[in-house]
């Protein structure tokens, strides 16, 4: 595992660990009512809607250069957000890592 993968996983079981703490408190729709909250909290839901969103095209783009179906992934955008592309860094650094000749 290179220091780039070890470093996008840590983020990822870290900011999972954390959305989970947060879905036990509030659910997940929770989550969407308190980004309504107030003018600042729609303000940062929609700034991440917005990188979320941008991510999700460069995945597209990605995918199709490495020969990966990208749907299940958007899929994972759209209802998890960053922990989707996250999750997508990790397995693309995965499988960047060169393998050892037998």
């Amino acid at each position: 595992m290179n220091p780039r993968q070890l470093l996008i996983g840590a983020l990822l079981l870290a900011f999972t660990a954390f959305s989970l703490l947060v879905i036990g408190e509030v659910g997940y729709f929770g989550l969407w009512q308190a980004g309504f909250a107030s003018n600042a909290s729609l303000q940062i839901l929609l700034d991440v809607c917005i990188a979320c969103g941008l991510g999700g095209l460069w995945l597209i783009g990605d995918a199709r250069q490495r020969g990966v179906t990208a749907w299940p992934w958007l899929l994972a955008v759209l209802t998890l957000g960053s922990i989707g592309l996250l999750a997508y860094l990790f397995v693309r650094e995965r499988s960047a890592v060169p393998q050892p000749a037998h």
